[in-house]
């Protein structure tokens, strides 16, 4: 359905609305010529899954906020890619998986257990995509304070410096209506300092449009997988675990990556906030 909609057009302001679309009644002297059928391609499954062969369950989505016609669901965001050491990540995630197996990938909803006997697979689904580290809360917008918001963002977090980000520890984290837990990697040294600066710039921007602020405590980091309902506990116990054997008590960082940008997602539209050049 998705790629039907790609392929013809959607416009509603949010992407979890629904409504049926009207349908033009023809004139007697009207002839209207049929659509053409979707493309082949279309039916087919993504590319990036290849040839798995499984079955995608309906996964259960919970809304942070009700759907108004009009809102637009706003997101900062530093935008995260994982380079190396991926093949650690792949074995860790495994293991993991293994002792939790209602953990599905983040994002694609795909069963994590399920892409465990393809470490290739593994490795391309799961963690070659882009993550995100939040720099304020998702909440919806009116569409006549888009152009302001983008517009103080830029000036806010226009004077940005490159610098290093280092993700040091696996967590878990439950979000705020204990609809959803997740496996994260959290930031708690190099970087951490920026990331925080960053986010009182937005939660300044976000008074102004009378938007509530981050949490007053933040802990940047980016959620790899997820289990419906608040299972933080025993979760939380394979995590540490797991972090016990893989990983020992001197590793100073998992994986680090160079601070690139911010971007701002309204919609289905993404602003470029700030972007930094090697060497800036």
């Amino acid at each position: 359905m998705e790629a039907l909609k790609a392929c013809y057009g959607d416009g509603s302001s949010d992407s979890d609305s629904e409504s049926a679309p009207s349908i033009p009644t023809a004139a007697p002297s009207e002839v209207f010529t049929p659509l053409p059928p979707p493309p082949v391609s279309l039916l087919d499954p993504p590319k990036f899954l290849g040839l798995l062969d499984f079955q995608v369950g309906q996964t259960t989505r919970v809304r942070s906020f009700p759907h108004v016609d009009g809102n637009y669901a706003l997101h900062v965001y530093i935008p995260i890619y994982i380079s190396s050491p991926k093949k650690e990540l792949v074995a860790f995630l495994k293991k993991v998986s293994s002792q939790e197996p209602s953990l599905n990938v983040v994002d694609v909803d795909v069963p994590l257990n399920i892409l465990c006997n393809n470490d290739e697979k593994l490795e391309q689904v799961v963690l070659g995509r882009e993550f995100h580290i939040s720099l304020g809360r998702t909440v919806p917008i009116r569409v006549h304070q888009i152009d302001s918001m983008v517009s103080m963002l830029r000036q806010k977090l226009q004077t940005q410096h490159q610098y290093w980000i280092n993700f040091n520890k696996w967590e878990v984290f439950v979000n705020d209506d204990h609809t959803r837990t997740f496996v994260s990697l959290e930031v708690v040294q190099g970087g951490l300092v920026e990331i925080k600066k960053q986010i009182e710039a937005v939660n300044t921007i976000y008074r102004l449009h009378n938007l509530p602020e981050f949490y007053e405590d933040p802990r940047p980091h980016i959620s790899i997988a997820w289990a419906l309902g608040d299972i933080s506990h025993s979760l939380k116990k394979v995590i540490n675990e797991e972090m016990k054997c893989s990983f020992g008590k001197s590793l100073k960082f998992i994986f680090s990556c160079k601070f690139k940008g911010i971007e701002c997602k309204i919609g289905n539209k993404t602003y470029t906030i700030c972007k930094i050049s090697d060497g800036q």
